[in-house]
Parts: structure tokens; C-alpha cells; sequence
């Protein structure tokens, strides 16, 4: 098993380094495009890009995990969801709905 696991990580590894080559090209590319003209900065070296992409993650996206981060959250929300009355449902969305707007028509329910 645990064998299995590092092979899948070695397999993994030539994905990472090719996803950093070519975000790191892109980014390189699109700053020497761009930032000389406009404000008159200097180009950047591949290296620097990387640089740049990396302290760009740590700054705005942080190391949190993969896609799946979210879905706990979604889960616990589900769960307490269900656990609401209708009454606290309907409170809830009236509460949304005066913060996010409305979330599509809904027909009046029949009393």
C-alpha cells in the first residue's frame, strides 16, 4: 500500500514540475508583454516568474488543499439544512435573499 502511494507521487511529480514550466512561461511571457509597456517596469527572467507565481499562491491563495476543500463546508451546510424547520428555511432565505438577492423565481407555495 504504501508503496503504491509512492509511486503515485513519482508519477505526479512530472505533472507539477511541467504545470510550473509552463504557468511560469505564461506569467513570464504576459509580464514582459504588458508591465514594460504600461508603467515601465523591467523584464522579468523565467526564474523571477516563478518567483513571482509562487509568492502570488502563498499571498492570495494560501496551501489549503486541493479542489476539494469545499466540500465539507457544503456538507455541514446540507446537514443543517436539513435540520431547519420549514418556517427556519423560509426565514433563512428571506435572509439571503436581502443580502445576496434573489437566488431565481420561486412560485408561492399553496397554504
Amino acid at each position: 500500500m504504501r508503496r503504491n502511494r509512492f509511486l503515485r507521487g513519482l508519477m505526479f511529480l512530472p505533472l507539477v514540475v511541467l504545470f510550473l514550466a509552463v504557468f511560469g512561461f505564461v506569467l513570464m511571457s504576459l509580464w514582459n508583454w504588458l508591465m514594460p509597456a504600461l508603467f515601465g517596469w523591467h523584464v522579468i527572467t523565467f526564474w523571477q516568474a516563478l518567483g513571482v507565481l509562487i509568492l502570488s499562491k502563498i499571498l492570495f491563495g494560501g496551501f489549503r488543499g486541493g479542489p476539494h476543500r469545499h466540500w465539507n463546508w457544503r456538507r455541514r451546510m446540507i446537514e443543517r439544512w436539513e435540520q431547519m424547520t420549514p418556517e427556519e428555511r423560509e426565514k433563512f432565505r428571506q435572509a439571503m435573499a436581502g443580502r445576496c438577492g434573489s437566488f431565481g423565481s420561486r412560485a408561492p407555495e399553496a397554504k
